[in-house]
C-alpha cells in the first residue's frame, strides 16, 4: 500500500504537475517530492512517471 501523502502525490503526477509544482501544492520541498515519486515508482513497480500516470487512471484514483 501507499501512504496518503504518496496518494496525493500520485494524483498530482497524474494531473501532469512537475515536481516543483507538486511541492508548492503540498507545501513540501522539491527533494521531498522526489522521495515520494521514487517510493511510488518502487511500490508500484513502475519504470517512469508515465507508468505512474497509467497506474493512477487504472486504479480509479483519477478520471479522464
Amino acid at each position: 500500500g501507499i501512504t496518503e501523502r504518496e496518494r496525493e502525490t500520485l494524483t498530482l503526477v497524474a494531473r501532469g504537475l512537475s515536481n516543483e509544482e507538486i511541492a508548492a501544492e503540498l507545501f513540501v520541498t522539491h527533494a521531498t517530492v522526489r522521495t515520494y515519486v521514487s517510493r511510488l515508482l518502487t511500490k508500484l513497480q513502475a519504470r517512469s512517471r508515465a507508468q505512474l500516470v497509467v497506474a493512477a487512471y487504472e486504479s480509479g484514483l483519477v478520471r479522464a
